[in-house]
């Protein structure tokens, strides 16, 4: 009964999910990046709006599962959806033997080459670059280094790494498991340490995992969220899913990598229109750090918005939300950007709900 109730669901997606329009776009293949077959889908019902690429997070969890969810989006943006090395098709295409390099360096050589394998694919001279979790790692450091590649960025469920100095999401973690008398859960996580660069990967994953399975609005948008993208998925089937989550498992190794990035110290100066679209209630990547970062921010626009009753995955839990902040705020500033990118970076800001 479960598998028949998932092979209608699944039908169901993907006959919501065909793209007819005359206008439109819908492909998907293996392009050869860094050294090695990567997965690219392009999606989108008018080829004349802006060009959207996704820097997935986890690390190696790719966002075609979202698709459904995210389907409106491609009315108003041509959406390129890449499995990063490590992560989905990518990842079951080459095993783990097939993955090369596995370093934050080659995910962002790789980015660049993807950005221009699209730049010449759909002749645009920029991306609209949204990133999201793990890949605004990534993601910031395009943003600093290339405005030339890029019209904006927008950065959801933003990771703010400062070299570790702040330790606020680890205390009030060991708070939360001592309000609920996990002792076992809070003798593992103490014994971690504040210190994140000391952490090892598998450390790395417990830590994020224990963080999403304490908090109950977290954990209710895994399973109403994540989990059930993951099964209704009509690009996936057993097969894939389990190719899926070995993705995740065996990239876990990025994890600690980043926990020597100082975001300051990289710079908070960008030459292009800047916003950050987070969940009120993340504990994952916490608002307020990427609130203070936002704070000193400058770039030719800026702009902060929280998503209410949101936590991580906010832009996958409030699909709808998040359209209306990149249709009100972003798509205008988008349209005008080759005059935008002139302009001295001083910048507007604001912050609202949604």
């Amino acid at each position: 009964m479960l598998l028949t109730y998932r092979a209608l669901k699944r039908r169901t997606h993907a006959r919501n999910l065909r793209i007819t329009s005359p206008d439109g776009i819908d492909e998907a293949s293996y392009v050869r990046i860094g050294g090695v077959d990567q997965w690219v889908s392009i999606r989108g019902e008018d080829l004349s709006n802006p060009v959207i690429l996704e820097v997935h997070g986890g690390p190696g969890a790719s966002n075609l599962v979202f698709i459904p969810r995210t389907r409106t989006w491609e009315r108003h943006f041509t959406i390129v959806r890449w499995d990063m090395r490590g992560a989905g098709r990518t990842f079951a295409a080459g095993g783990p033997e097939g993955q090369g390099e596995m370093t934050l360096d080659r995910l962002y050589r790789d980015a660049l080459e993807v950005t221009r394998h699209v730049r010449e694919r759909l002749d645009v001279p920029r991306l609209l670059l949204v990133a999201n979790s793990f890949g605004t790692v990534t993601g910031l450091r395009l943003a600093r280094d290339h405005p030339e590649l890029y019209s904006a960025y927008v950065g959801t469920d933003q990771n703010i790494i400062d070299g570790g100095r702040d330790a606020s999401s680890y205390q009030a973690l060991l708070a939360r498991l001592e309000n609920a008398g996990n002792r076992k859960e809070l003798a593992a996580v103490t014994a971690m340490g504040p210190d994140r660069t000391a952490w090892t990967a598998k450390q790395w994953a417990l830590y994020a995992k224990t963080v999403v399975t304490t908090d109950p609005l977290t954990y209710d948008t895994m399973k109403t969220v994540v989990i059930r993208s993951l099964w209704f998925s009509p690009f996936h089937n057993l097969r894939d899913l389990r190719f899926y989550l070995k993705a995740m498992n065996f990239s876990e190794q990025l994890g600690p990598q980043t926990t020597a990035v100082d975001e300051r110290a990289e710079g908070t100066a960008f030459r292009l229109p800047f916003f950050l679209f987070h969940g009120d209630s993340d504990v994952l990547t916490p608002s307020e750090p990427a609130r203070r970062f936002f704070e000193e921010v400058t770039a030719p626009v800026k702009d902060f918005a929280l998503i209410e009753d949101a936590s991580h995955f906010a832009a996958f839990r409030h699909p709808d939300r998040f359209l209306d902040l990149m249709l009100t705020k972003v798509r205008p500033v988008v349209a005008g950007a080759s005059g935008l990118a002139a302009r001295p970076a001083s910048g507007t800001s604001g912050s609202v709900k949604f």
